[in-house]
């Protein structure tokens, strides 16, 4: 019996290299899933790939009315919503914060910070209701960073907005710990994701050299792995994992201990 048969579980950013992780890690554990990205197609494929009951809707997550049909599309299909992990982000782009174009750190923030809000403003009524019906609220989980958690050079408008997510998760699990519902987020440091990727690309040195210098402040000296962000990410919306909310758990491979 999985940690989560039964239950349903809706994942933005699905089809990125945490969203995706994530959605295995559920469906193995038995959950029914709610898949949203950009990508309608990636979705699909996505959802072909997981032997579980799936539904999708591709939307852009700044736009409000995608995190309202989200938890429509949950109810519609499965009945309730016992966990939300909110993973749909970007990043900016790698320069000191004059050089950040002012439409690009707006992009940003609308994404990365709002595209958190407009989530939870629409997931927390649902599972409060259903705690008030059933006794059974449910669980979010906000994907930060460990940018979120420290100063990230390069990085200041991207750090901001995980700062923000850092925020609103905590006031919210206050807000809503005596109501059924916890609220927590994982901040994971650099993950072998297509974002990784994407800097080993543009360095242009060897891959090597490159993780090297991308970890180099690391105590662990190396990037994360998928499956261990994941794992994370499962432990923060397991309903035995009952006792814990307005957490930021950091997967940062030692840096918060420096």
């Amino acid at each position: 019996m999985g940690r989560f048969d039964g239950m349903t579980v809706l994942i933005t950013g699905a089809t990125g290299g945490l969203g995706k992780g994530a959605a295995r890690g559920f469906a193995a554990e038995g959950a029914r899933l709610v898949l949203s990205d950009i990508d309608e197609r990636a979705l699909a494929d996505l959802a072909g790939t997981l032997a579980v009951e799936s539904a999708i809707l591709a939307g852009d997550i700044a736009d409000e009315s995608l995190s309202e049909n989200l938890v429509g599309l949950a109810v519609e299909k499965f009945g309730r919503l016992d966990v939300a992990v909110n993973n749909a982000g970007i990043v900016q782009s790698f320069v000191r914060l004059p050089q950040v174009p002012s439409d690009e750190a707006r992009r940003v923030l609308e994404i990365d910070l709002l595209g958190v809000f407009h989530a939870m403003k629409h997931q927390i009524p649902q599972m409060e209701r259903q705690f008030k019906a059933t006794g059974k609220g449910g669980s979010i989980v906000n994907i930060a960073s460990a940018a979120g958690l420290s100063g990230a050079p390069k990085l200041s408008v991207y750090a901001a907005a995980k700062h923000g997510v850092i925020g609103l998760t905590r006031s919210a699990a206050i807000e809503y710990a005596g109501r059924g519902l916890r609220i927590n987020a994982i901040c994971p440091a650099h993950t072998r994701t297509a974002m990784v990727d994407s800097f080993v690309r543009i360095s242009g040195a060897p891959e090597a050299e490159a993780l090297a210098e991308l970890t180099r402040g690391v105590p662990m000296k190396r990037v994360a792995e998928v499956d261990e962000i994941t794992t994370a990410i499962l432990f923060a919306a397991d309903p035995a994992n009952s006792f814990m909310t307005g957490h930021a758990l950091a997967i940062d491979g030692g840096i918060g201990a420096i």
